[in-house]
């Protein structure tokens, strides 16, 4: 598994993309089975957001294009050999099936949390490009995001993605060009979960 997380990575760089290694995967995991806790589902069903989370973007180690379904079928296999209950299976590979927004839908509550945990992880770090000159538009947004959170408010049942920017590094609308089908499929994972998505930037809610 390690590997095939390692091998991924390492064609996204060849790629362009912002990093998806072990800081990303570990980060999703953490935040989709926190999410899940705090909303009290059972301990089995956070764990499977863990593992979820970790595995959910193995398939970029064979092409970046439907990197969600090839790899479901690579978690399918892995769990299935270590002997992973059937129905377990079920609900992993439907939902690293289901992250990407080109064609997630929240199938399941585990899909819902990492589609929330997934789309959440924005943040300066991620973008390995150091010739600020040559950014292109995704390299600026990621780039300009000082602090990035998912906050659950129970009270409310609001899920925000909560965002800190330097302005000076692009405007705002450039986050919406890029980002707004990501934001839409956090809004559908939300409401499958029953919660009500907000996205605040800089202190002012825009969704």
């Amino acid at each position: 598994m390690q590997t095939y997380i390692k091998r991924a990575d390492e064609s996204l760089i060849e790629l362009g993309y912002t990093e998806h290694s072990f800081a990303h995967v570990a980060k999703v995991a953490h935040k989709a089975n926190e999410l899940l806790l705090n909303l009290g589902f059972d301990e089995r069903t956070t764990e499977l957001a863990s593992i979820a989370g970790y595995m959910h973007d193995i398939g970029n180690v064979v092409n970046r294009v439907d990197h969600a379904q090839s790899g479901a079928i690579m978690a399918f296999r892995i769990l299935d050999k270590m002997g992973m209950e059937v129905s377990e299976i079920a609900t992993i590979i439907s939902a690293i099936g289901n992250h990407d927004e080109s064609t997630a839908v929240p199938v399941n509550e585990v899909a819902a949390a990492l589609i929330l945990a997934d789309k959440s992880d924005v943040r300066r770090s991620r973008v390995r490009n150091r010739d600020i000159a040559s950014f292109d538009i995704h390299d600026r947004v990621n780039y300009s995001v000082e602090s990035s959170d998912l906050i659950l408010i129970k009270d409310t049942k609001d899920i925000i993605i909560d965002l800190k920017i330097d302005t000076n590094m692009f405007a705002v609308m450039d986050y919406f060009e890029i980002f707004l089908g990501r934001m839409l499929l956090c809004r559908r994972a939300a409401n499958y979960l029953k919660l009500r998505f907000k996205l605040v930037i800089n202190g002012v809610e825009l969704l």
